[in-house]
This record gives structure tokens, sequence and C-alpha cells, in this order.
């Protein structure tokens, strides 16, 4: 009887011994050994000259929130991480109303009141998420891999779209090849989620270095704004 391997969703899928028994891992990060070693140091070498841009243009953002309206400058907001495991993502503060989305599935809309003016120009231009580039220096995030969502929004769409779940495979990301793609801002219907949630998935069957830096560039070269950011 022959197993019929293309029945299955394969993600990375590569061959296991089992006490000498042969086996298939049908879901498997592509980031192991020499591979994870390669992305955590992109991420470290590239995240730490990030940083070193932007440490004078976040300091003139904090400057901004604090003068444009009450609360604090950074928001920080409970996800998942690889293996499905919490983490805490770090934004600057971009609403009057500093709702963390444990309790509700409101999204930001367009014209959503709890933004403010300044609020919205830094969500519009994607810079709301530059505090994350310390997630990725501690190792919760990466700078490329699948966007993260709040669990709320998790625990939704992982029994509303199929294989779902498997995004968490690897670390999340402030861009990715969905964001590349067009899937960025509100997911108000299925059908998009469902589009970020393909291309997260082929972002983690085609993974190279290549592709993470090719990415990177493609982010910091238009990568950040897109019409459906607000």
């Amino acid at each position: 009887m022959m197993l019929d391997l293309f029945s299955f969703d394969l993600l990375t899928a590569s061959w296991l011994d089992i006490q000498g028994m042969p086996a298939i891992s049908v879901f498997e990060s592509p980031h192991t050994g020499l591979d994870n070693f390669a992305k955590r140091s992109l991420d470290l070498v590239a995240g730490s000259m990030i940083l070193g841009l932007i440490v004078i243009p976040m300091l003139l953002i904090a400057l901004g929130i604090k003068l444009t309206s009450k609360g604090p400058v950074l928001f920080r907001q409970q996800r998942y991480g690889i293996g499905g495991e919490p983490i805490t993502v770090w934004k600057f503060r971009t609403m009057t109303v500093m709702d963390a989305g444990d309790k509700n599935l409101v999204q930001a809309s367009k014209g959503d009141s709890r933004i403010t003016p300044f609020g919205g120009f830094l969500r519009r231009t994607s810079v709301d998420e530059l505090p994350q580039f310390l997630n990725v220096i501690s190792g919760t995030m990466s700078i490329v891999g699948p966007r993260p969502h709040a669990i709320i929004h998790n625990e939704f769409y992982r029994t509303a779209i199929h294989g779902y779940m498997l995004r968490h495979k690897v670390k999340p990301g402030i861009t990715g090849l969905a964001q590349i793609k067009g899937y960025r801002g509100e997911t108000d219907t299925l059908a998009k989620m469902e589009g970020r949630t393909k291309y997260d998935l082929e972002y983690i069957r085609s993974w190279s270095l290549w592709l993470d830096i090719k990415l990177i560039v493609m982010t910091a070269f238009g990568g950040f704004l897109n019409k459906n950011a607000y």
C-alpha cells in the first residue's frame, strides 16, 4: 500500500527516523540548524543597523505622540509567536482608546474615531510598527515572517481558515510576503485573511535567506505604504 503524500498540505516536510522506523514530518519549520542560525544572524545584523538609523526618528515620533494626545507613547499587545507561544508585541500608540484586542474583534477601520490624527499618519506609513525592531533584537520576532495577530483574532481564524495556525511554524515578522502582495491593514472579510494566510504559507514553503533579503529591500522601497493601511 502506497501513502498518498499529495493528500496532505505539506509544509517543508522531511523524513525522520523514529527508533529505526521511517516517518514523515508533514508540517515542519524551514528554520532549523544552519538555516536558523543564518536567519537569526540576518535579524541581528540588519535589525541593529536599522535601529541605528531609526533611533532619532523614533524619538521624534514619541515626542509627536506626547504632544498630540494623552497617554503612553508605546502600546503593547499579547500575540502568538513561534509555536503559538504568547509574546508581547510593541507599537507606537495611535489611538485615544487603547483597545488591546483581548475581548473583541474590532479592528481599526477607515474613519475609525479612536485613531488620532497623528496616529493615522503613523498607521498609513506603518512607522507605528518600528518599536517591533526591539522584538526582533530580543528574539521574539523576525524582520520577515507572517504578521502576528491579536490572540482573539487567532482564536477566531484558526477554526475559520484551513491551515491558519501553520503560520506559527516560524517567528512572526514586521513585514512578509503577504504584505508585499498587498495584504495589509484591515481584514474585514474572511477572503482577505485567507489571502494573507495563503501568502504566509507560501513564504514558509519557499523560504530562503535571499527571499528574506529581497522582502526587506522591497519593504524599504515602498512596502510600508498601502491604501489598505489606516
